[in-house]
């Protein structure tokens, strides 16, 4: 009959493993926190025009005077024509034009509403199927500065034959107040780095043929929904 291993040894068997252990997960969050730094490094702290002009604007609902920056360009001549993508489904022209005084005259021309996306993925979905309808090549994407790193990433998944032009939104609490002072605003940061780092990941099994939430289960436009933002839009 064997006799029970000492627990001495036991204990030195499993010392390496655990040292292992230790050691990957210190390598994990040491790569981690300096991705953080680096998805930091990327949010730029004041607002920037675009470089230049390009065929089309759109801008990506969810944070406060993005789409009122995103009309600022249209008027100023930075794109010919502007997708605001994520509207909800009952808002139209009228709500637009309440937020953005003195917009009529672009809504009623220059200005598509799209109701369907839900999230960024969509967001780039919706916006390749408009600039491919249009024949757009070049795209002004207009987000908040925290939201941008995630949403070029997927705009250029979708689109990788559009040059995109990131613009900015910075808005006034992140002008006001550092980030690492404010528990909101660093929980928000982690929440989108987190994102940022799935859609990563996602965007590149993808391209190695891996794609594990494929497109198809992102629900199509019905027919009719995304429209011209005129005064008849409800």
């Amino acid at each position: 009959m064997s006799l029970p291993e000492p627990h001495a040894q036991r204990s030195q068997r499993r010392g390496p493993f655990r040292a292992m252990v230790v050691g990957a997960l210190a390598v994990g969050f040491v790569g981690l926190a300096l991705g953080f730094v680096g998805f930091l490094a990327q949010l730029h702290g004041t607002e920037v025009k675009p470089a230049r002009n390009a065929d089309g604007i759109v801008v990506l609902t969810g944070g406060s005077s993005r789409v009122a920056d995103a009309i600022e360009l249209l008027a100023a001549g930075f794109g010919q024509r502007l997708l605001i993508s994520g509207v909800h489904p009952t808002n139209g022209a009228q709500d637009i034009s309440r937020i953005v005084p003195d917009s009529d005259r672009l809504l009623s021309c220059c200005v598509d509403l799209d109701h369907s996306a839900i999230n960024t993925r969509s967001n780039a979905a919706e916006a390749r199927r408009w600039v491919h309808e249009r024949g757009f090549r070049s795209l002004i994407v207009v987000t908040s500065n925290y939201h941008m790193p995630r949403a070029i990433v997927e705009m250029a998944y979708a689109m990788p034959d559009v040059e995109l032009i990131p613009f900015a939104v910075v808005g006034d609490k992140w002008r006001d107040e550092a980030w690492w002072t404010s528990g909101a605003t660093l929980r928000l940061l982690l929440s989108e780095y987190a994102k940022y780092l799935a859609a990563e990941a996602r965007v590149r099994l993808a391209s190695l043929g891996l794609d594990l939430f494929p497109e198809a289960d992102i629900a199509p436009e019905p027919a009719g929904r995304r429209k011209p933002a005129t005064a008849q839009v409800h």
